[in-house]
């Protein structure tokens, strides 16, 4: 009875920590996730309160306003991310759980003050993977550059963002051929002969120079 009650509150914990949406995708419970999605309630933008020195009221607001502009939703999510977090640098895959989490199509982006990562989610429309920011450039400004490059259009299928990582690169594999000693005396051979042969070229070429010197100059050789 222990046993079982002990796989029940398992079972429990795993489905608490990574939630899942009626479309069957599934993302980790994540502090910034959930303070996102709770902000997005409000308005499109969410800046961690780290951030707010380089993201404040007035650039929020005109983050809000150029996005009020775009042709499809678009959620903002001004946070940390890298190696040491659930997504292991994989921000564009931060942004699929964002999307998720959040349930709504559109257009996902996580800002971490110089780069923008975003993501598409069920909408007709392609993004950059990331664009970085011009020096000392703003948040509102790098927000609005990175909206200049989205392009909408009905040849793009509206598929689900990302929540998965990528699967990892092959291992580059490279069979060494074996050393041997006939190897060895082949090499050798071919240089000797190499050898050779440039030393007699070299030579060729100084006696012809000497032999003309020595004619015009009515010498001997």
């Amino acid at each position: 009875m222990r046993r079982l009650t002990m796989l029940l509150l398992a079972a429990v914990a795993l489905l608490v920590s990574v939630p899942s949406t009626a479309a069957g995708a599934a993302f980790p419970t994540d502090p910034r996730i959930t303070a996102a999605v709770a902000a997005w309630k409000y308005r499109p933008v969410y800046v961690d309160p780290q951030y707010t020195s380089v993201a404040g009221a007035d650039q929020v607001d005109a983050m809000a306003d150029r996005i009020r502009s775009t042709e499809l939703p678009v959620f903002v999510a001004v946070v940390s991310s890298g190696d040491w977090f659930q997504e292991k640098g994989d921000t564009q895959l931060l942004a699929g759980w964002l999307a998720h989490a959040n349930g709504k199509p559109g257009i996902y982006l996580v800002m971490d003050g110089d780069t923008t990562y975003g993501a598409t989610h069920l909408v007709r429309a392609d993004v950059p993977t990331y664009t970085y920011a011009r020096r000392e450039e703003s948040m509102d400004k790098q927000l609005s550059s990175y909206l200049n490059t989205v392009r909408v259009a009905d040849r793009y299928e509206p598929t689900a963002a990302r929540t998965t990582p990528h699967p990892p690169l092959p291992e580059r594999t490279s069979t060494r051929k074996p050393f041997t000693v006939g190897k060895a005396i082949a090499h050798g051979f071919g240089g000797l002969l190499l050898g050779l042969f440039g030393g007699a070229l070299v030579a060729g070429c100084v006696l012809g120079l000497a032999a003309l010197v020595a004619r015009r100059g009515g010498g001997r050789l």
